[in-house]
């Protein structure tokens, strides 16, 4: 793998989200809820799933286009919001 900048922000992104849950965790703890995923889940899932959502949607972008990743990163960003709201 190339470090790069991108590459770089990314794994930071991931750490801030990480960092970012694990706080409002300690000032709001969550129960389990139930939206339209087909279970019941927490904060921690949902961004879990959302994460992996937003891989397979990567994925299936450079597959379908020769587009820049941006507008897979719009979508996923998308993606990863409505599934930690409405999960």
């Amino acid at each position: 793998m190339a470090w790069t900048l991108p590459t770089a922000l990314f794994f930071v992104g991931i750490a801030v989200m990480l960092a970012a849950m694990t706080v409002w965790e300690l000032v709001s703890p969550t129960a389990e809820a139930k939206g339209f995923l087909p279970m019941r889940t927490t904060r921690g899932d949902r961004l879990f799933i959302g994460l992996l959502g937003s891989a397979f949607l990567h994925l299936g972008w450079l597959a379908a286009t020769d587009a820049t990743l941006w507008g897979a990163l719009a979508v996923s960003l998308l993606w990863t919001a409505f599934v930690i709201r409405f999960g």
